[in-house]
């Protein structure tokens, strides 16, 4: 840890399609960075519980079903500028728990604008192994870390 501040609970969620894809979504905030949804945990909440609602708030969609939870954390810093913007500087960053899940809908059933504040302005499905190199530079470890959790998940079809 950078500072004396404390991380973030957060989910962050490998949505599956039956290609083995993940589904990222482009950050209308920050054009050219794409992501997995990604959000933080209520207090009181569990694991579950709260990637099925990001998933609903980001995507627009609750179609999708548990495959697993990760068993370790992922921690990283973020920019100060980007800790005081999002969460009045409360943190130094996100220790984020990892949740794959499968689509189980159509494309038709992504819809990026049902939330009060969209999160994503476009999105599309990449593999897993790809999803490194559309990130922001600052979560490209945490990135590198997430294709090693699931890279089982993504090599071929599942059924």
């Amino acid at each position: 840890m950078s500072s004396s501040l404390p991380y973030r609970p957060c989910v962050g969620i490998a949505l599956f399609n039956d290609r083995g894809e993940v589904f990222v979504g482009e950050r209308i905030d920050t054009p050219g960075a794409w992501q997995m949804p990604q959000g933080g945990i209520d207090e009181g909440e569990d694991i579950l519980l709260a990637a099925k609602r990001e998933l609903m708030e980001e995507v627009g969609t609750n179609k999708a079903e548990l495959i697993r939870i990760a068993d370790q954390t992922i921690c990283y810093d973020v920019p100060h500028e980007l800790s005081v913007k999002h969460w009045g500087g409360k943190y130094c960053g996100q220790q984020q728990t990892w949740v794959a899940m499968r689509f189980t809908g159509d494309d038709k059933d992504i819809c990026l604008d049902g939330h009060d504040v969209p999160e994503f302005s476009k999105w599309q499905w990449v593999p897993l192994s790809l999803t490194v190199d559309l990130i922001v530079p600052f979560k490209r470890e945490t990135y590198a870390q997430v294709i090693a959790l699931f890279s089982d998940l993504g090599d071929s079809p599942k059924h």
